[in-house]
């Protein structure tokens, strides 16, 4: 049986490490902009490809690599990066059989402008003829980013989730997911078992200004959604269980980051494991931030992803002030 069944893109990721650029924000840290001379020849340290990434690809090679049987389904063209992304998924010990290949498609490609810690992408989704056809029924369903015509096969998961009541959803909505928006996609929010977005995108999809956490979680889990969780960047992270209540704050595991990208994918995708793996979320909340600490020390969303063994060896090493602060709501 599977455990995780992730849904969503895939891509290759083309890292571009920039060392002759600026970064400006307005006076209160925020809408920064990217900078570099216009018009002229920019140097760049080095590039480094990295494959078969994106959110969905990432959460599946991270429920792997803790031990648990995961599988892609998404769409690729018939071109070189695409062989290339299928073989890095199969090194990954991740199961490919719901892998589409669209003939005269390309499968996509990313452009990743790295910048110190950060990261800029350019993104470009191909049209694809996005259907969840005849799936077997995983213990959990993982979705995320998938292109802004990808309206129908969210309906498909939603009634696949209608009849097959055993199958748990997990729901980290991308770019285009967030675009769609709260309304149009109601029916997967309805379905959601645990939803995962950071601070900013919890905003986004209430068109909040608030910044109080509990309130926007509480917010969130009214849309369906029986666990939220909500990610703060080095200010750690909140989840909000509506079952029973509780409200929980885990900080960031310490460390000093290298390359900030797939962060949140390793969170929500260690809290899935975790919780596929039968531990409760007081546990998968305590993995999380390992994971994301890890895959930050590396390029590229995957090389950083630990087994469960190191991932509990760090657990078991944590400083003392590494702890699960349970929030009175």
């Amino acid at each position: 049986m599977i455990d995780i069944l992730a849904i969503g893109d895939i891509t290759t990721d083309a890292f571009i490490k920039l060392q002759d650029a600026e970064v400006h924000c307005d006076i209160d840290k925020e809408n920064c902009k990217l900078c570099v001379r216009f018009g002229d020849k920019i140097p760049f340290e080095s590039a480094t490809i990295v494959r078969a990434v994106g959110n969905s690809s990432n959460a599946a090679v991270s429920a792997a690599r803790l031990g648990l049987n995961s599988s892609l389904l998404s769409y690729m063209g018939d071109d070189h990066n695409g062989k290339e992304c299928l073989e890095e998924l199969k090194k990954n010990n991740v199961d490919t059989k719901y892998i589409r290949v669209e003939k005269g498609k390309h499968t996509n490609y990313h452009y990743v402008l790295w910048y110190e810690i950060d990261r800029t992408i350019l993104i470009k989704h191909e049209v694809f003829d996005y259907d969840l056809g005849d799936i077997q029924a995983p213990k959990w369903i993982y979705c995320s980013s998938l292109g802004d015509n990808s309206l129908k096969i969210h309906g498909q998961i939603a009634e696949f989730l209608e009849k097959n009541p055993e199958t748990r959803l997990a729901f980290q909505p991308g770019t285009f997911q967030l675009k769609l928006g709260a309304e149009a996609l109601k029916k997967i929010y309805a379905k959601t078992d645990v939803f995962f977005c950071n601070l900013e995108e919890a905003k986004l999809t209430l068109k909040s200004e608030s910044h109080d956490v509990l309130t926007l979680m509480k917010d969130l889990s009214a849309l369906g959604p029986k666990i939220v969780v909500v990610t703060d960047s080095v200010r750690g992270a909140h989840a909000f269980d509506s079952a029973n209540g509780k409200s929980w704050f885990i900080p960031m595991y310490p460390h000093v980051p290298y390359e900030s990208t797939g962060a949140g994918d390793a969170f929500a995708s260690t809290v899935i494991s975790a919780l596929a793996s039968g531990l409760p979320i007081e546990k998968a909340l305590l993995w999380a931030p390992i994971n994301a600490m890890s895959v930050v020390q590396k390029i590229g969303a995957q090389e950083g992803l630990l087994s469960r063994e190191k991932l509990e060896d760090y657990l078991a090493k944590a400083p003392g002030d590494y702890k699960l602060k349970e929030i009175l709501v």
